[in-house]
């Protein structure tokens, strides 16, 4: 199985490459593959040639062959920082010039989508930005999506939900079967931030007049 992992990551170490290096290795997992069939792309590494693209309409070497990983891909994962509440500009601009340079590349791809920021308020940014971007471009979006904010590193909730979804991921390319997916436990540990709830009737009853 053919995994390629691309990584809107600018800083060095990223916790964005991090992220995405931790969901290839499940996806490896899950589908008995061989980890030497992964393959990164660092985004910041073809920023120069991205921008280009753009003012000449010919991607460079590079970029070319970026584009023929991700359209050969048996499974994608891409991982873009939250900027400015959504996907970051190279993220997004490499995606606008790999559909300019062949409108059919992520057909029926199956795609893992994750995100990191620094709050866990951003989270939506996978259903309002990334979900819809790789829909239109007719990929195959695995269900479980994974966003990594600060305090998510070394909880377990973070390691549940990187399971499941790797798990999807080797479902869809047809190297598992969809049972194996379901082998994931679906239960989040009770530490993990997403499954606290704000009592917003008793705060708001606090700010009556004398409550």
């Amino acid at each position: 199985m053919r995994i390629v992992v691309v990584s809107a990551g600018l800083s060095v170490p990223s916790s964005t490459r991090l992220l995405g290096d931790r969901l290839a290795s499940a996806a490896v997992a899950a589908a008995g593959a061989d980890p030497a069939d992964v393959r990164v792309i660092e985004l910041r590494d073809l920023a120069v040639e991205i921008a280009h693209t753009f003012t000449n309409g010919f991607p460079g070497p590079a970029l070319s062959e970026a584009f023929d990983a991700v359209s050969g891909a048996d499974g994608l994962i891409v991982v873009t920082p939250v900027f400015s509440a959504s996907y970051s500009g190279l993220f997004k601009s490499f995606f606008d010039a790999l559909s300019v340079s062949d409108p059919e590349a992520l057909t029926g791809t199956p795609v893992l989508i994750a995100a990191t920021g620094g709050t866990a308020r951003h989270s939506l940014v996978l259903d309002h930005a990334l979900r819809p971007l790789f829909s239109y471009l007719k990929a195959v979006v695995v269900p479980t999506g994974v966003y990594a904010a600060s305090e998510d590193w070394g909880a377990e909730g973070l390691n549940a939900r990187i399971g499941r979804a790797a798990a999807e991921l080797a479902a869809l390319t047809g190297v598992t079967p969809p049972a194996a997916a379901d082998a994931v436990p679906r239960q989040i540990p009770k530490k993990d931030s997403f499954q606290d709830v704000t009592p917003f009737a008793e705060r708001l009853a606090a700010l009556r007049p004398g409550g």
